[in-house]
């Protein structure tokens, strides 16, 4: 799986003119989930989006996660399986990487449940819909993650997944 996160100080999604979700300080993120992704992807990504430093401190330095650093942590997550486009080849890009739809549903809308049981606000967007996303990039700070990332580190550190 993979997540552009974006710290924002405002955001919205619309589909078909009406507003679906949307969150005043926190992250956008765009989520695009991989084929042979699981359980453990997401739940990498989830701990990830919950405590990573992105947000100042007294000093001014990215020393905060987003649930300390917001007084209503908030996350406006938007299934987008471009992220997975492979653009190696040619000017078409192939999206041969990204899960189908049935195997992406799960794991997106299970990413959403566990951010909001870690105690983020979720607003989202519509699986599989055209959508127009706005928002106010704060800093401005983006960060891409890729569970690939957190299971190589893992497998490493333990010898196992």
């Amino acid at each position: 799986m993979r997540v552009l996160l974006q710290r924002v100080s405002r955001a919205r999604v619309r589909v078909g003119g009406e507003i679906t979700g949307e969150i005043g300080a926190g992250y956008v993120a765009l989520i695009g989930v991989a084929r042979g992704d699981t359980q453990a992807d997401m739940d990498y990504l989830c701990r990830k989006i919950a405590a990573l430093r992105l947000w100042p401190d007294e000093a001014g330095k990215m020393n905060r996660s987003l649930l300390e650093a917001v007084a209503a942590p908030a996350v406006l997550a938007i299934s987008q399986f471009t992220l997975l486009a492979d653009t190696r080849r040619g000017l078409r890009p192939s999206f041969d990487a990204a899960a189908p739809p049935e195997e992406a549903r799960p794991l997106y809308e299970g990413l959403i449940a566990q951010l909001r049981t870690a105690g983020v606000n979720v607003a989202t967007g519509v699986f599989q819909a055209d959508m127009d996303v706005e928002l106010v990039n704060q800093g401005p700070v983006t960060v891409l993650l890729d569970s690939r990332d957190g299971v190589a580190e893992k497998t490493q550190i333990t010898g196992r997944v």
